[in-house]
């Protein structure tokens, strides 16, 4: 099931390109690349914290496959209670929350690419203030990502980052901890399911009133129709 659901968290298009015999030029996007990457290194990052939970590192690694590929492709599975794990894996999931899967593919979150993208703006911008004579620009896949291009995912970071801290303060009314109010609409705006606390793998969301519910709504919707 883990496989299954990192698979379908890859970019649809390769797959065309899989059916088509283009191979090489599937294989070799850096997106891809990064999402291996990532799920790889959160997996090892997390059977090490939780390992003497369950008994071993085999069952560590199984328990954080199965949960990184799940929060990743936000499709929301569990198998046992993350809510219970060190602080740091927490962290780890909640990051995964935000970056979500690959562009094209049925996974939420701002997802692999943007982030790229963003991580990659950031460094050129530091490169250049470093030094203000060297031409800079920002690649995926060896093309360049025009001006267009980085102002349209700035805007969709700003914007996510928007309604996350809105959505949390409106949800905050309820009273719950803030771990409760900005994992649930995390999890709403990258449609992953389960958050933290209160709203874990074995909670739910029948906590919040009507008022949280429906600003919960609109975040899963607008998450899902990527704003």
């Amino acid at each position: 099931i883990a496989v299954f659901m990192v698979l379908f968290g890859v970019n649809f298009n390769l797959y065309f390109l899989l059916l088509i015999g283009r191979w090489k030029d599937a294989l070799k996007s850096e997106e891809l690349h990064w999402y291996l990457g990532i799920i790889a290194a959160s997996v090892m990052a997390i059977a090490l914290g939780i390992s003497k939970m369950y008994g071993g590192i085999a069952a560590g690694l199984r328990h954080a496959f199965f949960y990184v590929a799940s929060i990743t492709s936000s499709t929301g599975f569990g198998t046992v209670d993350f809510v219970t794990w060190p602080e740091y894996c927490k962290w780890i999931i909640v990051m995964l929350m935000f970056c979500g899967a690959c562009a094209g593919s049925t996974g939420g979150g701002i997802k692999t690419s943007r982030v790229i993208i963003l991580f990659k703006n950031v460094a050129c911008e530091i490169r250049q203030m470093i030094h203000p004579r060297t031409v800079t620009r920002v690649q995926l896949d060896g093309k360049r990502v025009d001006t267009d291009g980085l102002k349209a995912v700035s805007t969709f970071f700003t914007s996510f980052m928007l309604l996350l801290i809105t959505g949390s303060f409106l949800v905050s009314l309820d009273g719950y901890d803030m771990a409760t109010n900005f994992s649930a609409v995390l999890s709403s705006l990258s449609n992953i399911g389960p958050g933290m606390s209160l709203i874990g793998p074995t909670g739910n969301y029948n906590i919040f009133s009507y008022g949280s519910k429906l600003v919960l709504t609109v975040d899963m919707l607008a998450g899902r129709l990527e704003i």
